[in-house]
This record gives C-alpha cells, sequence and structure tokens, in this order.
C-alpha cells in the first residue's frame, strides 16, 4: 500500500477548528514516536486554533477560503490545496476535524493516501456531532475509527478502531472529552502503520502487516 520511505513520511494536515489531534500528530513527531513530520497545516477557518498550532513551531499554515459553501470547498479552492500540498511534498493527508467534504480534486491527487479521525464506531453515526448522536440514540458503547477518505461521508476502509463505554453520568460534553483521549492515541498510531508500509487495501478491507 504505502512503500517504505526513504526519509520521514510528509504529512499535511486539514482543519476547521482547535486542532487537538493535529497536536497530538505533532508531539508524536515531536517524541519520535512517529517516524513523520508535520510539513503543512491549512484550515478553512481563518482564525482556527489549529493554524496557531502550526504557526508556532514554524510549520506552514495556510486559510483556504473563503468559501460560499459550508460543507464543500469550490472546486478551484480544492485545487489550491492540492497545489499546496504537492509543494510541500506531502505524502500522507490527515484530515484532523476537517468539516469539509472532499471532492474530487483532493481525492484524485490523494488516492489512498488520505485519512480522516472519526468519533464514533463507524458505519454507526456518520456525519457531525457523531458523540452526541450515539448518546442520544442511548448506546451503550461508542467510540472512535480511522479511516482512510473515499468519496463517500465517512464511508472509506476502516484501519483502526477503539471502543469508548457510555457511562450512565455521561452528557454528550463528557462523552465526547473520552472520545477525544482516544483519538489523541488512535490517529497517530494509525499513521504510524501508514509510514512503515503496513498498511494493505483489498477492496473494503484493511489489513495490517506484521512488523
Amino acid at each position: 500500500m504505502a512503500a517504505l520511505p526513504t526519509e520521514r513520511l510528509r504529512i499535511g494536515v486539514l482543519g476547521s477548528g482547535s486542532g487537538t489531534n493535529c497536536e497530538a500528530i505533532l508531539q508524536a513527531c515531536e517524541r519520535g514516536d512517529l517516524p513523520a513530520r508535520v510539513v503543512i497545516v491549512i484550515s478553512d477557518v481563518a482564525d482556527a486554533p489549529i493554524l496557531d498550532r502550526a504557526r508556532r513551531r514554524g510549520i506552514r499554515a495556510e486559510f483556504i477560503g473563503p468559501s460560499r459553501f459550508k460543507t464543500k470547498l469550490e472546486p478551484e479552492l480544492e485545487e489550491r490545496v492540492v497545489r499546496w500540498l504537492q509543494e510541500a511534498g506531502v505524502g500522507l493527508v490527515a484530515l484532523a476535524g476537517y468539516l469539509r467534504v472532499v471532492k474530487a480534486p483532493l481525492l484524485r491527487a490523494f488516492a489512498g493516501r488520505m485519512l480522516n479521525i472519526h468519533p464514533s464506531l463507524l458505519p454507526a453515526f456518520p456525519g457531525l456531532h457523531s458523540w452526541e448522536q450515539a448518546w442520544n440514540y442511548g448506546v451503550k458503547v461508542t467510540g472512535c475509527t480511522v479511516h482512510f477518505v473515499n468519496e463517500g461521508v465517512d464511508a472509506g476502509p476502516i484501519v483502526l478502531q477503539e471502543a469508548v463505554p457510555v457511562r450512565e453520568d455521561d452528557t454528550p460534553a463528557t462523552l465526547h472529552q473520552r472520545i477525544h483521549e482516544v483519538e489523541h492515541r488512535l490517529f497517530p498510531a494509525a499513521i504510524k502503520l501508514f509510514a512503515e508500509g503496513r498498511l494493505q487495501l483489498e477492496g473494503r478491507r484493511v489489513r495490517i502487516a506484521k512488523s
């Protein structure tokens, strides 16, 4: 699936918010736990804290927009994102709280090289506010999923999942916080597998090769 790189994997991160999953990736790289480095961070929100996390480290940070739409980018804007990522030599795109549906320009340019973190056990509760969907539904267990990105919404082949129990005294906010804590471990772990060339796509199934 992914060949072993001659240098550390170059990651481009796309996000729309606070960037805590981006921070987890950055810290994993800094500790040496992840054989990779983040070379560019892009947001569709001009004042998103995720951009500040990059700037404080001297990492290229770009705002893409403004856009006329809330759920997607115009093709010309997404082509600009592709150009920035390619200029930075990105080998993997990590969607870390990116709230736009990815369209053809990105999907074509980074097919099989784009991972997303989603706060539910897919295929349950795709889309926005998944933790709240799960809490409202009354499930006893939810969790988070790292998956490859395809043309569907939260529909790509699954790489890793981890369950999070729903406690009797949980609120959507407390449940979301505990899911976040798991995400911060799971996303770097999935990226490490990719960086080590251990992910093999077979249709909808992702097989993990032994190290």
